[in-house]
Order: C-alpha cells, then structure tokens, then sequence
C-alpha cells in the first residue's frame, strides 16, 4: 500500500478525526495543538526600534508536535494549511508555514465554514494561497497588545499591587461595569404611584380589572395624594367604555445565531459562561461521532457575527418544516435578515450543518452540554425559516369623571415559530392581561374594589455576562472571537467578581479603573477602542498598512507612559481591604481580606496591635458524618478543593466528595456527591446504612489514592509544626548543655 501524498494540518485532533474520515487514502490529517509560534512569554518580543518588528520563537513543549509536522511535511507532495478560517486560523497557517519552511509551490490554504464531506471535499478542490491581510490584521493585534500588556504592567505591579495585569479591550470592559456600578450609586428613585380598579360589569355577569392610564393624555400618578383625589374623582360614579380595539398582532422570530447572540442565549436559558459556550460549540463543529452517522461536524463555524445563511440552508429547512410542521408553519419564502454594518461577512450566521438531525435524534451521542448548546442552536435556526406567531389583542379604556382607565388583553392565535423557540430576555416580559369580557362601547360597569401601590424608579441593572457582551457588541468593543475571552479575564484577574449572575467592579477593579481614566484615557476609551477594531478591520481590508497603524497608536501610548511615570514617581496607589461580616475573636472588629504569599486570607484591621489571622473557609451544606459538625470547604496547597469537618484534626474527617443539603431517607445521615461540574446524584457514606452506596459504584477513579494524598497533604502543617518544636527543643536542650 502506497504512503499518503499529501498533508492536512489542522488545530485539533478531534477536527483532525473528522477531516480524516471524509478524505481518501492519499491524505494524512495532523494537528498542530494550537499555535506553535508565539512572541515569547519572557520578554516584549517586539523591536520598538525596528518598525515594530515582533520575534516569534517556538511555542516551549511543542517541539515533539513540530519535529512531526516537519517530518510528514518532508515527505509530502502538497502540505494543505487547514485552520480555522478567521484572522487567529490564518495566522496559524502562517506560522506553521514559516516554523516548517514549507516552500510556496507545496503549500495551499483551505478553510471550512462548515466540516461536512460536501464541504471538505470541496475546499480540498479549491485551494487558496494565505491571505496576507488576514495575517497583517492578526499581527497587529497581537502586537498591539503585548505593547500595551508589557509596558503598562510593571506600572499596575509598582503602583498598586504586584502581579496585575492590564490589556489593552479588558480593560475596557471592566470600565463599562465599573461605569455602570457608578450609575447605580448615583442613582436617585423617583417615587410614582399605581391604581387599579375591579370593575363589575352593570346588568351583565363579569368583571374585569382596568389600570389608570390618564386622561386626555397618558398621565403618571407621582404620589400618594395625586392617587387619592383620582379615587376621590370616581367614588360613586359610573365607569362607560369608550374604546375597544381589536386587533391581530404578529410576531417574527428572532435571526439565527452570531457569536454574541449565542453566547447571550446560552447565559440567560443554559447558565453557561461565554468561554464555556465557546468551548462546547468547538467541539460540535469540529465534529462528534453521531450513532448510524459515524463523524460529523454539528455546526458551522462559531466565531462570526453575519446573519448570512446559505440558499441550500434555507431550502433544507424549508422542506424540514413543511414535513414536520405542515405548510402552515412555513414563512413560505427564503427569510433573509440584514447583517449590521461593520461585520464580517466570510462565514454564515451559526446553523446546524444537517437540519434533518433534530437533536432528540442524536441525544444519545452527545454530552448533556452538547446536546443542551446544540438545540439551541437547531431550533433558532429552524424557527428563523418559519411563519410569524399571531396574537389576538384587546385593548379597552373605560372613563369616569374624565379619567381613563384601560384593561388589555392578547391570547394566541397561531403558534408559528414559538412552537420551536423563543428567544430569551434579560428583562421581564411585560404582561398580557387577563382574558376580557366580550365588552361594547358606551357599556357602562361599576367600581367593587380599588388597589394603589406605591413603586420607585429602578437604577440601571448590573450586567450579566450576556448583557456585557451585547454592549461590547453594540459599542464595538472587541471582536466575536474575543468576547468569551475578554469576559472570563475580567473576572480570573479579579477585576470584577460573579454574584447571583450580576457583574460587580471589586476594590481592585475600580482603583486600576480610576488610574487608568486619569492616565490612560485613550487605552479606556469606548469610542477610540472601537476605533481601534475598525483600523484592524481595515488592514484586513488592505486599506491600511499593519505598521503604520501600530506606530499611530505608539506614539500617544508612549507619551502617556512617560507622563504617567513622571506624575506617580514615589506614589503607592492603597486598594480598600474588603470588610467581611467575620468578625476577630481577639478584639471584636470586623475582620478584612488581604492578599498574601499564598493567596487570600482574613487578617485583622487593628493590625500591628492585633496581628490575629485566619484562612477564608467556606461553609458546606449538612453535617459531619463522624461527629455532627459544621463542614468546611478547604484547598489543599496544589488548589485542589476537599471537604473537612469544622473541628480539624480534633475530628479528622475529610473527603473530596461534595456534601449536599439532602439527608439519607434511611439513615438520616447527610449525602455527599462526586465533585466536578454538572447535576450528579447525591448518595450515602455511611457503611453500616442500607443505603450505603461503595466507593467503586461513585463513577470515579483512584478515589483511594487521592483522598490518601488529601490526608497527607492536610496532615503536612501539622507534621511541619511538629518538626519545628522539635528543633526548638533540640536548640533548648544544646543551650543548657553548654
């Protein structure tokens, strides 16, 4: 049998699967893990003198994936260059391009939108070279940001506090929640008032509720006394109907997928991250092994922000519905949605690459996550191509003593869309009413019952991770392939903290935010952030020149630096200690979060004359299984999270497993479950139960030895202390000898 003759680079070795499987003999499918050139980690890696020259070395532990690469590229006839197709994927190709020598005429670029065998098939056919723009607009970036990473840095380490971070779009997303905390501080409730009455209909069974609305114009009630007089108004009188409207409301579904809309999606109805939607969307389009299907990729490519879909697309979902659904439910024509100015348009909105595979079909093949992301993703799209939703409404005033008061109602007519999805909000959904009577003008009803409420004005919400990528979206902050990251940065820096899915600024994140403003304006600026993007986009474009872009931005940023270097000499920035509700056993305060070696601990403010410390444990659910006690969370010195019982060694109980709020039914005794992510079934510890359940039926591995290492790994203080006071004793009994 005759040795492959040509060569497929690709990222991933799932993708590489995938690829292989729809590609004859003549072709090997390699994956090159990622990038394996990169500016270096321990310097700039950029020549400021040189025109912005970067140095790109070898990515450190990939010398085994590259030696491989070289040798099969060698021997092949062609080397197909097959990364993602984004500015990121065409970099790669470069790179790979130029760390393996490959020359020009053995070396082609193909992308796929999508990973079928059509597809794959087709891009192998029809090569292209590497798009050099791409590249320039990729390097720019990269570039961009070490220069703006490793210069303003060292200035947050000497400054504020060692070991922070500054990017040049990161730090502008935490001003947008710092920005908006502001907001909500500043913000003033205004007070305004609400009154409904229960009208009973006069001769006729039935009653309804109507709202105030106003009077020749829509007026709000703004307190307690305006509500009184309109009550006093209409004490006693009789209430005429004098409008009801009728009509048909239509409802269109919503477009399919971009990069920000899935991931706002996945948020609200799936509580995944961004980085986590990313990450499984990866994986579906790279490809899963669908049971009677063998290798498919689920969907195109993820990182876009085009509502574009494909004619073969539509007409495939056209029929799906029409089979499924009945014609009814079909829009009857190819559904086009605009894409807003400024997007990229090289790949299609995100669509499932085979709409016949509904995800009930295909459950069995994938992850929870999988299958959860991806009927997400088939039903938007499929509810795109479909017919709008119809609503009956009802809208009635009724007056008395020159007031108008409206009841409205809407029921549904015909599902159309909703019947496969709708589209989640961040805000409530506003009312429909309760069903009306079948009222006619100049009906007259009468009050049974009047209800005032008193109501404030709201501040502005804080941002979920889903509402801070629609506005990164919406300002043009950052790109579809960075905001997964931008988000989950914020928070790994501890810039801004998670609490009930709410975005907060922490003390560190406002203080770094502030010297930014007064220092650094351009870098936290929205609209020259923005700018910024929209200049990349240009030299993609072959509009401008990568360098040239690059020395525009250096020469305002340098300046800055310098200025700022001049104006903080000497000066140390004091980030506010956290005032936690613990209070310090010694003298009574509350004690404070500080930073220290080994990361956060609780420390006293009375510090130096109270130099009382303790570690920040976290209270679990139920009880300790040997002695009743509280159990605390704890991480051993490698981070790994374990579960103690709150009297130490006194107790001795500890475990990896996660205590739950449930009690055993048998025993009563507290359940524990495996840790990890996801929803698994409690079960019980306690051996002499009858519903005991044993460590190997628990669905995970070397549960011995790693609760063995735990042991030790907790014991180790103890075990520390003890060798210390034995060496004090030692020092003691040498002292008395001499």
């Amino acid at each position: 049998m005759s040795k492959p003759s040509n060569l497929v680079i690709v990222e991933s070795p799932s993708k590489a699967k995938t690829i292989g499987k729809y590609l004859g003999a003549d072709y090997t499918v390699k994956a090159s893990m990622g990038h394996l050139r990169d500016l270096p980690k321990s310097t700039m890696g950029v020549d400021l003198q040189d025109n912005f020259a970067p140095e790109y070395v070898p990515v450190a532990g990939k010398e085994t994936v590259i030696s491989e690469l070289k040798k099969a590229a060698d021997s092949a006839n062609m080397v197909y260059l097959a990364t993602d197709p984004d500015r990121e994927g065409e970099a790669i190709s470069w790179h790979l391009k130029e760390l393996l020598q490959l020359p020009d005429e053995k070396t082609q670029r193909v992308t796929f939108h999508e990973i079928t065998q059509k597809v794959v098939k087709e891009s192998i056919a029809n090569p292209r070279e590497i798009d050099y723009a791409l590249v320039d607009a990729q390097q720019a970036r990269r570039v961009l940001d070490r220069i703006v990473g490793y210069q303003l840095s060292p200035l947050l380490w000497k400054k504020v506090r060692r070991g922070l971070s500054a990017g040049r779009v990161q730090s502008v997303a935490t001003r947008l929640v710092v920005d908006r905390e502001n907001e909500i501080r500043a913000f003033q409730p205004r007070e305004y008032w609400s009154l409904d009455v229960t009208l009973d209909r006069m001769g006729k069974p039935g009653s309804f509720v109507a709202h105030y609305h106003g009077q020749s114009k829509k007026r709000e009630l703004e307190n307690e006394a305006q509500v009184q007089q309109v009550i006093a108004d209409i004490t006693g009188k009789t209430f005429t109907v004098t409008s009801v409207k009728r009509a048909e409301k239509k409802r269109t579904a919503a477009p399919p997928f971009t990069t920000s809309t899935l991931q706002q999606e996945a948020s609200r109805k799936l509580n995944m991250t961004p980085k986590r939607t990313m990450a499984i969307a990866q994986q579906l389009y790279e490809g899963i092994d669908v049971a009677g299907e063998g290798t498919l990729g689920l969907i195109t490519y993820m990182r876009t922000d085009s509502l574009r879909l494909s004619d073969e697309a539509m007409a495939d979902a056209a029929a799906y519905i029409q089979n499924r659904y009945g014609k009814a439910y079909y829009y009857g024509k190819f559904r086009v949605f605009k894409t807003k100015s400024g997007a990229q348009d090289a790949h299609e909105a995100i669509r499932p690459t085979h709409v016949e595979l509904d995800p009930e079909r295909i459950q069995a093949s994938l992850t929870k996550e999988q299958y959860r992301l991806y009927k997400l993703i088939w039903s938007r799209f499929l509810a795109s191509q479909m017919a709008n939703a119809v609503f009956d409404t009802v809208s009635i005033d009724t007056e008395c003593a020159g007031h108008i008061f409206r009841s409205s109602h809407q029921s549904m007519k015909f599902p159309g869309f909703i019947a496969v999805y709708e589209e989640g909000k961040d805000e409530e959904a506003e009312a429909v009413g309760s069903p009306l009577p079948d009222l006619q003008e100049g009906e007259q009803a009468q009050v049974s019952k009047t209800e005032k409420e008193q109501h404030f004005t709201q501040p502005p919400a804080r941002y979920t991770e889903a509402s801070l990528v629609k506005a990164m979206e919406e300002k043009g902050v950052g790109r579809p392939s960075t905001y997964a990251a931008i988000v989950s940065t914020i928070q790994e820096r501890e810039y801004v903290n998670k609490q009930d899915k709410r975005l907060l600024p922490t003390a560190l994140g406002e203080v770094v935010t502030s010297l930014m403003l007064e220092r650094f304006n351009d870098i936290i600026d929205v609209e020259f952030t923005a700018n910024m993007e929209q200049q990349l986009d240009d030299v993609e474009d072959g509009k401008r020149q990568w360098k040239a872009v690059l020395s525009e931005f250096y020469e305002g940023f340098h300046r800055e630096m310098v200025d700022a270097e001049a104006a903080l000499e000497g000066v140390r920035i004091k980030v506010p200690d956290e005032v936690t509700d613990e209070i310090c056993e010694a003298c009574g305060k509350n004690m404070v979060v500080k930073i220290g070696r080994f990361g956060k601990f609780l420390a006293c403010p009375g510090w130096p004359e109270c130099k009382n410390t303790k570690p920040i444990v976290e209270r679990m659910p139920g009880r300790c299984p040997k002695c009743g006690s509280g159990i605390l969370k704890r991480k051993s010195k490698r981070g790994y999270a374990y579960y103690a019982c709150e009297r130490g060694t006194e107790c001795g109980f500890m475990t990896w497993d996660v205590p739950t709020a449930q009690d055993c039914e048998v025993c009563g005794q507290t359940m524990f479950k495996k840790s990890g992510k996801g929803r698994m079934k409690p079960f019980c510890i306690n051996e002499d139960c009858t519903n005991f359940l044993p460590e190997d039926k628990r669905g995970y591995y070397k549960k011995k030895a790693q609760e063995e290492g735990a042991s030790e790994e907790a014991a180790k203080p103890e075990k520390k202390t003890a060798k210390k006071a034995a060496k004090k004793t030692t020092r003691k009994k040498e002292g008395a000898q001499g």
